[in-house]
């Protein structure tokens, strides 16, 4: 067959012959943790250190350990060690870590601070271990061949706590992966007992939430709690701890959440201060050292604190989510369970690899009890016994002569026939022969164990107990309850500051911080442009701009972006989307909708609108209707209080009028109440505040009530008086 020949084959059966055995080798042999809590890797690795005496010993190098543990494991010595790393008490990534260790072992929470070499360091078995292969040599869980046969290694480790549940294991396999959180091994303790004593127990009560070696604070919403625990996936949030320091203002965060790391943390709040989303902080430093970790943010002066961190909880990972997919290997198959699922099947394993302790037991104290029968027989006669021995002539006849002499078996004969000639005496036996009540008694109260659920149940619990007793620790990681939290809104995260709005004749709008036009007062403009409205607010104040449709746009100040009094402003055509021919007339910045609009029409009415009336729920942009369209529109403005007015006709005359005769009105399209009556077809042509008009005598123009035709402008008035409101 030619080189480049191609073979065709179904797709099916590549995958099939190819892909599916590589798929389940990552899925069985690598990725995904088992009941015991271990990865393949991990059980190779410490099984290994179990075996190097480095449970009870000293401490070795890393290095030793890597080339042992290639014995088992032979992935690469990077790789072995990686995963040492990750298990030791230097790292911190577990809450119980396996390995107890000297040197630099990086850590978890830092990406850039990488671990000294396996030269470097050493390392020893932790002593909660002892747990993990209490009765190991047992045969309390099965051996197999390692990956040459040159050697045997446990397939599961016969671990006497809910190890699965107590540190956090991560993998991806082919098709599917496990994300497994830890918890506090108290509470996990706490939680198989009450499994064990009652099925229908409520496991929350006892299982409080998530513990992670990194502290912080889980968000504990009940809802998101239970769906974990009932069908192992969800998500829950964690947030960073912090403190304020008053007397350097500055925020210190010591404690992260366990997802993320200080360098991704510093990178995001870098960004927002480089996008200028944060302008409250001065500098940010890594100030992580032999104490722990510290991210130091120096805060500009009058800084709270509290909502700079709400905004970095919102827009970093401060605040992180921790998706669960409790993803654990049952019998070689892989299943999601929820907590009670899992405590079931540890429950079904412990139970089994207790029974096999105990089948062991009773098997050797058997063999024991055995023995010491027949060396009860040869207290009767240990003359005979003696004489037996000394007379047979050839070796290979001393046991099938003890054997016919006392009518013991051969086991029975061999272990007389090894005792010492001095061991051969009353005193000697007599002691030995007292243990067989004992041993029987013990055999008796073993096989009753062993028949027993209940009885094996109580010595689970009673191991239980002394592993939370012994390597039980508070909780690290701070429980706070959702509805305490105080919702932060998008809007609440907005800095607030005052600023000053100009609206120009060609619809530019340029909004301008205080601060800013304080140090450049100069306004530029267009050519043959005008400023024709100035108005104050703040950067959390909603903007109303009217235009000469008869619609008003709203929109939030902080979502008009800050110019300088030396640019041209916002095109308000395109900020708006304005149809063709519409214009911006008036704007008005409001916090809550307090005051009134007053709209003055050519044909002598006044309307005074309730500025709530343009109050809307739903955050609409755009309101249609916005002022009435039966009249031409001469006068727009916005008053918090009743005021008095100047209105003129097209006869010159001037009337002086107080807004408190207006009732005021919902409907935002009312045509309003006659003020200014028409006399020989006069039209009202503009309506001033007092002090904008220049007029001496008021008293002369006021009228107590409206409609009223007006006065005649006086001479002397005339001369001071503006006109012209509107083109």
């Amino acid at each position: 067959m030619s080189s480049n020949s191609v073979i065709e084959q179904k797709i099916v059966d590549t995958l099939e012959s190819n892909y599916m055995p590589y798929a389940m080798s990552v899925i069985l042999s690598r990725a995904i943790p088992e009941i015991d809590g271990l990865k393949p890797s991990h059980r190779k690795l410490l099984y290994t250190m179990y075996k190097m005496g480095l449970l009870t010993g000293g401490r070795t190098k890393s290095a030793n350990v890597v080339g042992q543990t290639m014995k088992l494991n032979p992935h690469g010595d990077m790789a072995i060690y990686e995963t040492l790393v990750r298990l030791t008490r230097g790292n911190g990534a577990l809450l119980h870590p396996y390995v107890d260790s000297k040197g630099n072992f990086g850590k978890y929470y830092s990406r850039d601070m990488k671990f000294a070499a396996p030269r470097y360091t050493e390392v020893k078995l932790d002593k909660i271990c002892e747990e993990l292969f209490k009765d190991l040599d047992k045969n309390t869980v099965d051996f197999v061949d390692n990956y040459d046969g040159t050697m045997k290694e446990p397939v599961l480790l016969p671990t006497t706590y809910p190890n699965i549940l107590v540190n956090s294991n991560q993998g991806i396999a082919v098709g599917m992966a496990s994300n497994i959180c830890s918890f506090n091994l108290i509470e996990v303790c706490d939680a198989a007992i009450a499994y064990l004593e009652d099925e229908d127990a409520d496991i929350s009560e006892h299982l409080k939430a998530p513990d992670f070696p990194s502290g912080g604070q889980i968000i504990y919403n009940k809802k998101n709690i239970e769906r974990i625990y009932n069908t192992g996936r969800g998500s829950f949030k964690l947030r960073a701890k912090y403190r304020f320091d008053k007397e350097n203002n500055c925020i210190e965060i010591f404690e992260i959440p366990y997802t993320t790391t200080t360098e991704a943390i510093m990178d995001g709040i870098i960004t927002l201060i480089k996008d200028n989303k944060i302008k409250e902080i001065v500098d940010v430093r890594d100030e992580t050292d032999l104490k722990g970790l510290k991210i130091t943010l120096d805060l500009k002066k009058n800084t709270e604190p509290d909502i700079l961190m709400e905004k970095l909880f919102r827009f970093t990972t401060l605040e992180d989510s921790f998706n669960c997919n409790f993803n654990i290997l049952i019998n070689g198959r892989p299943k999601v369970l929820g907590i009670k699922g899992i405590l079931k099947e540890w429950v079904l394993f412990r139970i089994e690899c207790i029974k096999r302790q105990i089948t062991y037991d009773i098997g050797k104290k058997s063999d024991k009890l055995h023995l010491l029968l027949g060396l009860k027989k040869i207290l009767l006669d240990i003359d005979k016994a003696i004489k037996i021995i000394r007379n047979t002539e050839e070796d290979a006849l001393v046991i099938p002569n003890l054997m016919e002499g006392f009518g013991i078996d051969r086991q029975q004969a061999e272990f007389v026939a090894e005792i010492k000639l001095r061991n051969l005496n009353k005193e000697y036996i007599l002691n030995r022969v007292s243990e067989i009540e004992s041993l029987k008694s013990s055999i008796e109260e073993l096989k009753d164990t062993l028949g027993s659920e209940k009885k094996i149940k109580k010595v689970i619990i009673k191991q239980l107990k002394d592993v939370a007793k012994k390597y039980g620790k508070p909780r690290k990681t701070e429980i706070i309850h959702e509805e305490h939290i105080e919702e932060i809104t998008h809007e609440n995260l907005i800095e607030d500051y005052n600023l000053k709005l100009f609206l120009t004749k060609e619809n530019y709008l340029k909004k301008i911080p205080l601060t800013s036009l304080r140090g450049n007062p100069e306004q530029k403009l267009k050519e043959d442009d005008e400023i024709i409205q100035e108005v104050e607010g703040r950067n959390k104040s909603d903007l109303l701009l009217f235009s000469n449709k008869h619609t008003v746009y709203k929109l939030k100040l902080f979502e008009v972006e800050d110019c300088k009094a030396s640019s041209l402003g916002i095109y308000l055509a395109n900020l708006l989307e304005l149809e063709e021919g519409e214009e911006i007339i008036y704007i008005t910045a409001t916090d809550e909708y307090k005051g009134y609009m007053i709209f003055g029409f050519e044909n002598g009415k006044v309307a005074k609108i309730d500025l709530k009336s343009y109050e809307t729920k739903t955050n609409r942009k755009k309101l249609a209707n916005a002022y009435s369209d039966t009249s031409k529109l001469i006068y727009i403005s916005h008053i918090l209080e009743d005021v008095e007015l100047v209105a003129f006709s097209s006869l010159n005359k001037v009337l002086v009028f107080d807004t408190s005769k207006i009732n005021p009105k919902t409907t935002r399209n009312s045509q309003g109440v006659q003020v200014l009556k028409s006399k020989n077809g006069s039209t009202m042509t503009g309506i001033k505040a007092l002090e904008d008009t220049g007029i001496k005598d008021f008293d002369y123009y006021r009228t107590k009530n409206i409609p009223a035709v007006g006065y005649y402008l006086k001479e002397e008035d005339e001369e001071d008086i503006q006109l012209r409101i509107l083109d």
